[in-house]
């Protein structure tokens, strides 16, 4: 049996579990995957404080994650951050096709798409737009619940391959013209 199939196998047979930071183990196969979305929220000039949490890195994206990795399909090029407005926490089974309905994705931001996620290189063992914030300019007051990774640039599109979403420990509270600031870290580790 290769690596691939016997990751696919046990993340489709559900052979994993959540850990209390948010990321998935396979514990047969020794291996952690997980994320953190950090976000800040900059009014008029000030940073209101950082807050760092965990998420689910969804079934969908596993198998986007294994395939590239492993079955050669092509590897998505761009991939963007979402915002969501519902008090909900994100679950396995979510996808591209039912985040934006389940979650209440928002769409009360200036920029014209979901906002690029701008990559850096991975470096032991971890990749994210730490250098390069995805930064959401609010047109309109809202409480924001959590962030997600997506594939597909069209504010509540349904199309493309879901990543990961993270509900976020405590709520933010927008007003129009504050900028949400969201950081995607993704990392992978023996366990």
């Amino acid at each position: 049996m290769t690596i691939n199939t016997e990751f696919l196998r046990a993340i489709r047979n559900k052979q994993y579990e959540t850990t209390d930071d948010g990321r998935m183990l396979l514990p047969k196969q020794k291996v952690h995957i997980g994320g953190v979305f950090t976000h800040d929220v900059r009014r008029d000039g000030v940073l209101l404080g950082e807050q760092s949490d965990g998420n689910i890195v969804v079934n969908e994206g596993l198998d986007h994650i294994l395939d590239v990795a492993f079955h050669g399909i092509t590897a998505t090029p761009t991939w963007y951050i979402g915002i969501f407005e519902g008090n909900y926490t994100p679950i396995a089974t979510v996808t591209a096709a039912t985040i934006t309905a389940a979650s209440t994705e928002s769409t009360a931001y200036d920029e014209t798409y979901r906002v690029e996620w701008v990559e850096a290189a991975a470096a032991s063992q971890s990749i994210t737009n730490s250098a390069s914030k995805a930064t959401f300019t609010m047109n309109d007051t809202k409480t924001i619940y959590g962030a997600f990774l997506i594939s597909d640039r069209d504010k509540s599109d349904t199309a493309g391959v879901l990543a990961a979403a993270s509900a976020f420990s405590a709520s933010r509270s927008l007003v129009a013209t504050d900028e949400l600031l969201v950081t995607y870290t993704l990392s992978a580790s023996d366990a």
